[in-house]
């Protein structure tokens, strides 16, 4: 009897991890999504950038450190409309630990200037959008992909240290020149 319940068990955990819900990483899909990341000033988008990188993040319910959901990918540099939006879009994106049929809070964050988000140079984030999952529910049809669709377009900016060593090397040189 409680080999048959260790056995439930461990079924229970193992198919669990299978509900997770799916969503499609594009940040233009034509019709439901246009959200282009541009650089300060709006004029020109982040695939204008060397290095410019994105990545799609789960943002988790109870607080906590957003969890990366899909490799950091870059941005299209084709032309200057395609710049602004991510080069791979992916489809299927698993979102680990949100059941299909579930809502999942959603941003896209990039960056250029640093190995990560947390290190770069300049980079910017989405809005957190609420994303109600697709996946295949255990029984039925399957649903399909959920969109990134309420993401909005955003401007990578310099952090407030880049700026302020801007700011302090313009001025020694002001000073510098003086003397």
């Amino acid at each position: 009897m409680k080999k048959l319940l260790i056995t439930l068990a461990a079924v229970l955990v193992s198919a669990s991890t299978f509900a997770q819900g799916t969503i499609k990483f594009n940040n233009r899909l034509t019709g439901q999504v246009d959200a282009p990341v541009s650089l300060p000033g709006g004029t020109v988008g982040a695939g204008s950038l060397a290095g410019a990188t994105a990545q799609l993040y789960l943002i988790p319910a109870g607080g906590g450190a957003p969890v990366a959901l899909t490799p950091a990918t870059t941005f299209r540099t084709t032309s200057a409309a395609a710049m602004f939006y991510v080069n791979e879009p992916l489809t299927g994106v698993v979102v680990p630990g949100v059941p299909a049929g579930s809502t999942a809070n959603i941003q896209l964050r990039a960056w250029s200037g640093g190995t990560s988000y947390e290190t770069a140079v300049i980079r910017g984030e989405s809005n957190i959008i609420p994303v109600s999952l697709g996946g295949t529910p255990a029984q039925g049809a399957p649903i399909p992909d959920a969109v990134l669709s309420g993401l909005q377009g955003f401007a990578l900016v310099p952090e407030p240290s880049t700026i302020a060593l801007g700011v302090l090397g313009a001025a020694a040189l002001l000073y510098r020149r003086r003397k």
